[in-house]
């Protein structure tokens, strides 16, 4: 499977690079970090981006303005997107069709050759704007799922709820895991 993983500017942008380091190896992944993103890396986690990812072959990391990147263009076969977090500014972008840096690009591709996608915005209260351009995506076939916590699988710490939003997101795009406990 080829997966694109988009991380924007939202807090919690830890979420979108724990989505993609608890991915199996057989996966290949295409990341765009915005600068937001990484800005909010640095500041909540003291993540420096440029030292993550080095040595594996199946992440390939790419810049926001790269737009000449292969998932750029609909020739290039991708299955899957995931934008997690994903911002207002990228939520709004997307329900209106701006393709003005690679993250939102790589969207109206994906859009366009009807192939999976999955917003996972970062917001609380959503305002009556957000929701609206949720509404219109769920209508395009996009799959919302922002960051919503259970407590059936007994998460008692920050790590287990981490692992239970993202497994929910694995299952959304039919990612083999085990990373919380199913109801039985």
């Amino acid at each position: 499977m080829k997966l694109v993983v988009a991380i924007t500017g939202a807090s919690g942008a830890k979420l979108g690079l724990k989505f993609i380091q608890n991915l199996p190896e057989s996966i290949e992944v295409f990341a765009v970090l915005s600068k937001s993103a990484k800005k909010a890396l640095k500041l909540e986690e003291g993540i420096d981006i440029t030292k993550l990812f080095k040595e594996n072959e199946k992440i390939h990391i790419f810049k926001e303005n790269q737009i000449e990147a292969p998932i750029s263009s609909g020739s290039f076969k991708t299955d899957k997107m995931i934008i997690l977090p994903c911002s207002m500014n990228t939520l709004a972008k997307c329900s209106v069709g701006i393709s003005d840096n690679l993250i939102t690009r790589a969207f109206t591709v994906m859009l366009k050759e009807k192939r999976e996608i999955v917003l996972a915005p970062r917001e609380m209260p959503f305002s009556t704007i957000a929701l609206e351009n949720m509404h219109k995506l769920s209508q395009l076939g996009v799959i919302i799922a922002p960051p919503v916590l259970a407590y059936y699988s007994k998460q008692n710490s920050l790590e287990l709820m981490e692992d239970f939003m993202i497994g929910k997101w694995y299952d959304l795009l039919r990612i083999e895991h085990n990373l919380y406990e199913r109801w039985k």
